[in-house]
């Protein structure tokens, strides 16, 4: 891990000395894809390597079935692959930092590609063996995705320490452009790079983002930095026909345009571009708390909380063992905390804390560390050994997997909360009462005790209104790695 760690450090400090022409070399769009079609190639020969291999048709006779499906069907396979993937968009670069678009993609070009080579043997009434069949696409497709988790995984890094960043210029008015900036610069992972502004600002925006020109000169601003993507936030132009004039000038200068709509926090899969008479008309589906309380999700939480009950029976023995032998208090400590629609439940924890915790709150209230109406100590004496240990884990919170068979609890949902947490919700705030809590949520996962409130409340929020399965499939496989990393666990 130290040498990865080294090698990454060792390309941030590379790509930070090298020449504006390299890095645009490493960041252009063809070289990009051809490297991400290259990986792929690679993977989908070695899935067809492995099924070959164990399906015993390597090494093979000749003039026999066998020699003619290794010699013509596996090639011709490897490159209809590749083909329907680029077909799917499963290259485009747009959706190869974030969200589960890239994923999606790979999948639906490779069941497209099994159902075709399914129904063309079939209709030619052709022999292809059905274990290569089955062991080739699913081992192929588990790969890619992984493959292109890996890849992103590796970029996040690689931008985490400053390297390879795609430089951008934001246009638009002051504090639209501070928004962005604000974003990008939080979300380093992202790779961006704010280089400035082009803006009516004067020298700076007001969080201090310098402005390079006037919203008129963003081509000559763009040439004069070498930057290739620019952001249009909210004020960039008067009308629509500037916005119009503003992509001719683009067109053949190999500059990706990125517009920031005016709405925030609506996830993609509730947007739906309609044009209309040259007018490009956004359908917003409605918001997605109602959907979060069906028997979808409740039944993925009965199945999933079941399991993880099952697996972690050994690890809840040895917690509640060392907890009891520790100082001979209770092992589990229950909590009233406010659930869907504001009742109450008993939300149930190991107990981590010495056994008059409570009562010495009172005593603490003004070293608190927290956000908002939140208590948090990075170093609360109040913890016990095993307790510091099982937090440090978040293995003090897998007793709530009973809460969630329950269903006081979800999987996955906002945070549970204090009676006296939510005597200080606002209005807005009180939205994240209309789905159950969660064990594990997108606070959790974007930084836990390390967010500010407004942070945590919004991201709460963006949970309720845009939940999906797929969402709470992707928040579950990112905690492993929030609760690994122990990133704001106190």
């Amino acid at each position: 891990m130290t040498t990865f760690s080294a090698y990454l450090d060792a390309i941030a400090s590379s790509s930070q000395s090298s020449s504006r022409h390299r890095l645009g070399w490493l960041l252009s769009a063809r070289v990009q894809v051809f490297l991400l079609t290259l990986t792929d190639a690679v993977v989908i020969m070695g899935a067809l390597g492995v099924s070959v291999l164990a399906n015993g048709l390597w090494p093979v006779a000749p003039n026999t079935d066998a020699e003619g499906i290794v010699r013509w069907a596996v090639p011709l396979l490897a490159g209809a692959w590749l083909v329907s993937l680029h077909l799917f968009g499963a290259d485009q670069l747009r959706h190869l930092r974030a969200g589960a678009t890239e994923y999606k993609r790979v999948f639906f070009a490779s069941f497209g590609l099994a159902a075709a080579v399914g129904i063309t043997c079939y209709l030619l009434e052709a022999e292809f063996p059905r274990g290569l069949y089955v062991l080739l696409f699913s081992v192929g497709t588990a790969s890619l995705i992984a493959a292109r988790f890996a890849r992103r995984r590796l970029m996040v890094a690689i931008h985490s320490r400053g390297a390879l960043l795609t430089p951008v210029i934001v246009a638009g008015e002051g504090h639209h452009v501070d928004a962005v900036a604000k974003v990008l610069r939080r979300e380093g992972w992202l790779g961006y790079r704010v280089v400035g502004a082009v803006s009516h600002s004067g020298h700076h925006t007001p969080a201090g983002v310098p402005v390079l020109g006037g919203l008129s000169d963003v081509v000559t601003v763009m040439d004069e930095h070498a930057v290739r993507t620019v952001i249009f936030a909210e004020g960039s132009f008067a009308t629509p026909a500037d916005f119009r004039r503003m992509a001719w000038q683009l067109e053949e200068r190999d500059i990706q345009m990125i517009v920031v709509p005016a709405l925030s926090d609506v996830s993609a899969q509730r947007l739906a571009v309609r044009p209309v008479a040259g007018l490009p008309l956004v359908d917003v589906d409605r918001p997605q708390a109602i959907a979060a309380a069906r028997w979808i999700k409740r039944t993925f939480d009965i199945v999933g909380a079941g399991l993880l009950l099952l697996l972690a029976s050994p690890l809840l023995a040895l917690a509640a063992l060392a907890i009891k032998l520790e100082d001979g208090g209770p092992v589990i400590f229950r909590q009233e905390r406010v659930g869907l629609k504001g009742t109450t439940f008993k939300c149930l924890k190991f107990r981590s804390m010495c056994v008059d915790a409570e009562a010495r709150l009172a005593e603490l209230i003004a070293r608190n560390e927290g956000a908002g109406p939140l208590f948090k100590m990075a170093h609360d004496p109040r913890i016990t050994r095993i307790g510091a240990f099982i937090r440090r884990f978040s293995i003090d919170e897998l007793p709530q997997l009973w809460n969630a068979l329950r269903g006081d609890m979800s999987l996955v949902g906002p945070r549970p909360a204090l009676a006296t947490e939510v005597a200080q919700y606002d209005s807005d705030t009180r939205r994240r009462l209309d789905v159950r809590p969660g064990l594990t949520g997108l606070w959790q996962v974007s930084g836990r005790s390390n967010l500010s409130w407004d942070d945590s409340v919004r991201l709460d929020l963006y949970y309720v209104d845009n939940w999906s399965l797929t969402q709470d499939l992707m928040i579950l496989a990112r905690t492993a790695r929030a609760v690994v990393g122990s990133d704001g666990a106190y």
